[in-house]
């Protein structure tokens, strides 16, 4: 057992389904001194099965449990922002569930399977340019000037929701 990272990482009380897992797969890196839980692997397998994840209720304002599935290739990008107070997940933005800031969409996964991001156009234009992206098209043909549909794997997604978290928190321009 590696005494020292369970000092240092120790599971957050009330700890939210993405904190878990985020939690357990670190663990499984730095320790491993026991397997995941089952239940909590049964949640990681692919997007076919349910997932939960953080959300937040609109009742009281606190984060809770969603049976929305997630798509297991965008877990890490949930993850990554599984601590910050004021990123959620849930909710509706062009049919699909994401990662919102105050409200505002930053990051999803599209109903067609593709990761999408809100960007600055200039960045947007950079991405689809060097053909790492493409402009989204949330199905009615018309391209987003200010959200970047991504497919292939050329680019980190959690780096990639970094930077749109940080255009949406600023308000977007």
């Amino acid at each position: 057992m590696n005494a020292r990272w369970h000092q240092r990482h120790v599971m957050p009380k009330h700890a939210t389904l993405a904190e878990r897992i985020a939690w357990h797969q670190a663990h499984q890196k730095q320790c491993a001194c026991r397997p995941i839980p089952p239940k909590l692997m049964a949640r990681l397998k692919p997007a076919s099965s349910p997932a939960r994840t953080m959300k937040t209720n609109k009742a009281d304002e606190k984060r809770t449990d969603d049976a929305a599935p997630v798509d297991r290739r965008f877990m890490p990008v949930v993850a990554a922002f599984a601590n910050d107070p004021e990123v959620t997940y849930g909710g509706k933005g062009f049919g699909s569930s994401g990662l919102k800031v105050h409200g505002k969409l930053f990051a999803m996964i599209s109903s067609t399977g593709t990761f999408v991001a809100k960007l600055p156009k200039d960045r947007v234009d950079e991405l689809a340019r060097t053909g790492k992206g493409d402009r989204f098209d949330p199905g009615h043909g018309r391209l987003m000037k200010e959200w970047v549909a991504m497919d292939r794997g050329t680019t980190s997604w959690v780096e990639l929701a970094r930077e749109a978290y940080s255009f949406v928190k600023r308000g977007g321009k």
